[in-house]
């Protein structure tokens, strides 16, 4: 397993003293040994250090598990992910939604 999946990995872990995600450049490699990672880590925000022991395992990709068709698969594919402003609207749209779906489905 390269080394730069294992220091992209670790940014997905937060700081136990301050809850900030750790930065691949603070991340080093101190060995390895099967599936068996040792690591040290040190926050940007709040200087703490810690020593990390990792199991990862290399291997297939989970299957996704979806209910989507293939036609829906292949429409939903290269859409814009869902960003910010979207979740913004949803959220100003839901504090006045009064709960009808029928309504808000049915065809004018």
């Amino acid at each position: 397993m390269e080394r730069e999946f294992i220091r992209r990995l670790i940014t997905t872990i937060k700081c136990g003293v301050c809850g900030q995600p750790y930065e691949g450049g603070n991340v080093t490699i101190l060995g390895q040994r099967d599936d068996l990672w040792f690591l040290s880590v040190s926050c940007s925000a709040c200087g703490s250090q810690a020593l990390v022991a990792a199991v990862i395992k290399e291997g297939e990709s989970p299957q996704l598990l979806t209910d989507f068709t293939e036609r829906e698969r292949v429409k939903f594919r290269d859409l814009e992910a869902v960003g910010a402003d979207d979740v913004l609207d949803l959220h100003i749209f839901l504090k006045s939604f009064d709960g009808d779906f029928v309504q808000l489905f049915a065809e004018e």
